[in-house]
């Protein structure tokens, strides 16, 4: 029989072998928009991808399994936020964070949901689709700066990375300083492993902090890179420009907050329109908590000053310790020698072997026995003084 133009023979049935199903690993995520309303996704990544419009390589940054260091990227519509445990993608009206149930993300939702509300009165209403809040927000709302939803995003995420780090560095602190101490007053085997631990911790900490400094100054150093994290004006230069004739109409009918909001969206499309360019406010933004995080690093790094100190006061001791031991072998050593001088001499006259003078002087023994015993004492005496001469052992 005949399939897809090719013969099949009739005593050979065609085997079907299905086709394998690629399977996708869905990870959990949670979508904050504008309002601060937060939803639960579990999908997998090229669902991210299509939403957020990123590619594959900067999905792959925010992979836990792949040890990829503190990075933010800006992307045509999109932010890529991978600091420590924050791994994000912030666009111009939505915030996805990765893991929501873990202990330290859960506090960083909770911040989002509170400050994302506050930043959008003039966004929300230059075509993104979302719906306003109630009038008290509204009002709350129009009093706040009219900073874009992106960095407010991005200052939570800053602020909470600054915050988590600062405080493992603080408890690093409480901990290193007395066990310091104690080693100092104290050197054990216990109070080595302690601060041996410590120092590991330290180490660790230091090159995490250095990463999230490093992003940020590279960040600070090129104008580019910050005008790419300018989501809102890029999606405002795609529009068209904000009517500054009066209040739009997603807004409800308050004169007063009509006016505010008129007001901020007309300073906000100066801002993107007019000075495309102008990074100032974001840099300011990424000073501050470059400054927080640097302020950390020196706090380590003066722990590791401290911790070095320590180290060399402690080789110190040991090195005294050891001197103390090396004049205490010199002092055995010759001691030694004297008395083996001692020894033979008293075995080769105490052997039994007949002298004359042995006979006629039977006290002649005693006398060579003491004088042995004084030019034993006197080469002691000697070696002694010649190793304090050289200055071989203390005076």
């Amino acid at each position: 029989m005949a399939q897809n133009g090719i013969i099949v023979p009739a005593d050979h049935p065609q085997e079907l072998t299905p086709k394998k199903k690629t399977t996708l690993v869905s990870k959990s995520w949670i979508l904050l928009d504008c309002s601060g309303e937060g939803t639960i996704l579990d999908v997998d990544k090229y669902t991210i991808m299509e939403r957020v419009q990123i590619h594959a390589r900067d999905l792959r940054i925010l992979d836990p399994l792949l040890s990829y260091p503190s990075t933010i990227l800006g992307r045509e519509k999109a932010i890529v936020l991978n600091l420590e445990h924050i791994k994000a993608i912030i666009t111009a009206d939505e915030v996805l964070l990765q893991d929501p149930l873990d202990d330290n993300i859960i506090p960083i939702v909770q911040e989002l949901r509170r400050r994302l509300p506050l930043s959008n009165l003039v966004h929300q209403c230059q075509g993104h689709g979302k719906e306003y809040l109630s009038g008290q927000n509204d009002e709350a709302a129009g009093e706040e700066d009219e900073s874009p939803f992106e960095f407010r995003a991005l200052e939570v995420a800053l602020e909470a990375i600054c915050s988590f780090l600062g405080a493992r560095t603080t408890e690093l602190e409480t901990a290193a300083y007395p066990a310091l101490d104690e080693l100092t007053s104290k050197i054990s085997s216990r109070n080595l492993d302690r601060v041996r631990k410590l120092k590991s911790s330290m180490t660790r900490l230091i090159a995490r902090v250095q990463k999230v400094r490093d992003e940020l100054e590279q960040l600070l150093d090129d104008d580019d890179d910050m005008a790419d994290l300018y989501l809102s004006r890029k999606l405002d230069g795609a529009s068209s420009p904000v009517s500054g004739s009066g209040a739009p109409d997603c807004f409800p009918a308050n004169p007063t907050i009509g006016s505010r909001i008129s007001r901020a969206s007309r300073a906000s499309a100066a801002t993107f329109h007019g000075y495309e360019n102008d990074v100032e406010d974001l840099e300011m933004l990424l000073e501050a908590y470059f400054m927080q995080i640097d302020g950390t690093l020196n706090k380590l790094t003066t722990l590791r000053e401290y911790i070095d100190d320590t180290e060399d006061f402690i080789n110190i001791q040991l090195d005294n310790h050891r001197n103390q031991l090396i004049q205490l072998e010199l002092f055995l050593s010759t001691g030694t020698v004297c008395l083996s001088i001692y020894s033979l001499v008293a075995g080769i006259f105490g052997m039994n072997i007949p002298y004359t003078w042995n006979t006629n002087h039977p006290y002649m023994f005693k006398w060579v026995v003491v004088v042995t015993g004084i030019i034993s004492i006197a080469v002691f005496v000697l070696i002694i003084s010649y190793a304090r001469y050289k200055g071989l052992i203390g005076s």
